[in-house]
């Protein structure tokens, strides 16, 4: 198991187009905070570190490089606009598409329970991971840096943008829901199940007018966004 992750770590590293001066950084940008469960720290007394400090700090870069790339692309664009696009590259959804295309998932270190239950695949935590490895790069090498590997990383992405129903089902639903006379949606969480590391909640939305629906996701940010894309497609809106 180790010697396959090696590869892929070795693999990804190759798909980055960046080599690392501090490889430990990209290895804490993959490093899943489940590796640090009941423990301070590792085999030999280091600190575990996990990548939830970068991913603080790669969104915010990230955001900085889509936004820079935007003014750059569209100098007519208003704001709303603007703001459209930038939401369908930095969302959760494109991040983990940006992240699965790049090889993250098998280069990902969890703890054995968090990889048996599909960790390697969610699109939380291979968002998580990229947004981490956006960071790595900016500390290792710098803005330039970074914003040569978002160029690379999120070609696809800004060659191909989601519409914005797809990318923003929230903003989406409640344009609709007011232009039509329906009023704001409102969410509920119904349920939630699992444990507080890996939790799943069950989300229901309603506006005048229609029948409740729900759904699930692995945050209540997601549950509420695939909430709000089912009750669009259901009344015909995409």
């Amino acid at each position: 198991m180790a010697d396959r992750r090696n590869e892929a770590v070795r693999a990804l590293a190759q798909t980055l187009g960046y080599e690392f001066r501090d490889p430990s950084l990209l290895e804490r940008a993959l490093t899943h905070p489940s590796v640090g469960e009941g423990a301070a720290h590792d085999a030999v007394g280091r600190p575990i570190l996990d990548n939830q400090r970068l991913e603080f700090f790669g969104d915010r870069v990230l955001g900085l490089l889509v936004a820079e790339r935007l003014m750059r692309d569209f100098p007519q664009a208003d704001e709303g606009e603007m703001s459209s696009r930038l939401h369908g590259l930095v969302d959760k959804a494109a991040c983990a598409r940006v992240g699965e295309a790049a090889g993250v998932g098998p280069a990902l270190r969890m703890s054995p329970g968090e990889s048996k239950q599909g960790g390697r695949r969610r699109d939380g935590i291979l968002a998580d991971a990229m947004e981490a490895i956006l960071a790595a790069i900016y500390f290792d090498g710098g803005l330039d840096a970074a914003r040569t590997a978002f160029d690379h990383l999120w070609r696809n992405e800004l060659e191909n943008p989601s519409s914005r129903s797809l990318s923003n089902p929230k903003s989406s639903l409640q344009e609709w829901s007011l232009k039509v006379g329906r009023g704001l949606p409102a969410y509920r969480v119904v349920e939630r199940t699992g444990s507080d590391h890996a939790p799943t909640f069950r989300v229901e939305v309603t506006i005048s007018g229609t029948d409740a629906l729900t759904a699930t996701g692995r945050s209540r940010q997601e549950a509420e966004k695939a909430a709000a894309l089912a009750l669009m497609m259901r009344e015909g809106v995409i």
